[in-house]
């Protein structure tokens, strides 16, 4: 599965991104807490550098709590700062603003002893289409909305969002990648609605989360479905659609399987939490 985005739009965002780091002290990193690795942009690091960085998981209501706290251990282990928030109902902002601020200790203490008080904590989001970027600067927008472009050091038409005393968020797009080639990220990517469905064949997305939730959520599976196992062959696989468009009555006027629907009804469920909280990226996996 290959995606491809727009890079024209892509570049421009990136160089957006680039010019913009020199007026923040830190970058968030918003990614899908679903989605731990295969929501972040590979190319992240080259454009950052050494910028302080907090790593926000965002959506960690949809996530398997379990696997997001042994994601943020795992962050923890690489040197990374990791916090988990749901932005759509607003938990966790306080959080974010905490933790920047202690990313950023030395660096405020060594404004202090040069007798320069420190002000509110600066920083720009950067991320993926549909990690929920704009749902989180809604989000605070909705708490306090201010621009500050007089500020100096920063242009007139450059837009801050101020969330209490403490954080100024710039308003800026973020970085997407023009299109990547891991077909496995790419599957767990469209199965959290991040693609678009016109782009994919529904019925391989089906399948592939039967088999996700067979390797790693049997219980669910069968607790839904009635299934425990998938199968190999095309008529084994044929079985199991046949077994789901029954129990879900999917069929088409003449009383037949209306397969394409079926595939449509388990990618719902499974984007619609019918199978409970999922995390699609396992620390365990990794090599």
């Amino acid at each position: 599965m290959t995606i491809q985005w727009f890079p024209g739009h892509m570049a421009k965002a990136r160089r957006e991104v680039t010019e913009k780091l020199k007026l923040v002290d830190i970058v968030f990193e918003l990614i899908d807490a679903r989605l731990p690795l295969s929501s972040r942009n590979p190319m992240i690091d080259q454009v950052i550098h050494q910028k302080p960085r907090l790593l926000i998981l965002n959506k960690a209501d949809l996530a398997d709590k379990a696997e997001t706290d042994k994601w943020i251990a795992y962050f923890k282990e690489q040197g990374a700062v990791a916090v988990a928030i749901n932005s759509f109902q607003g938990q966790g902002l306080q959080v974010v603003t905490k933790t920047a601020k202690e990313i950023l200790a030395p660096q405020i203490e060594r404004m202090k002893k040069r007798g320069i008080r420190p002000g509110a904590v600066r920083a720009m989001i950067v991320g993926i289409p549909n990690v929920g970027k704009s749902t989180l600067i809604n989000r605070l927008a909705k708490r306090n909305i201010a621009k500050t472009g007089n500020t100096p050091g920063v242009t007139r038409a450059q837009q801050w969002i101020k969330y209490g005393k403490e954080l100024e968020l710039l308003d800026t797009p973020g970085i997407l990648w023009p299109k990547f080639e891991d077909q496995e990220a790419g599957y767990k990517l469209a199965l959290t609605g991040a693609i678009k469905d016109t782009l994919l064949n529904m019925d391989d997305l089906a399948l592939y989360g039967l088999r996700f939730l067979e390797a790693h959520y049997p219980d669910r599976l069968n607790e839904k479905y009635g299934l425990t196992t998938i199968g190999e062959s095309p008529d084994e696989i044929l079985a199991v659609f046949d077994h789901v468009g029954k129990l879900r009555n999917v069929l088409s006027a003449g009383g037949e399987i209306n397969y394409d629907k079926v595939s449509e009804l388990i990618v719902q469920d499974i984007r619609n939490e019918q199978l409970g909280k999922l995390t699609f990226d396992l620390v365990e996996e990794l090599s």
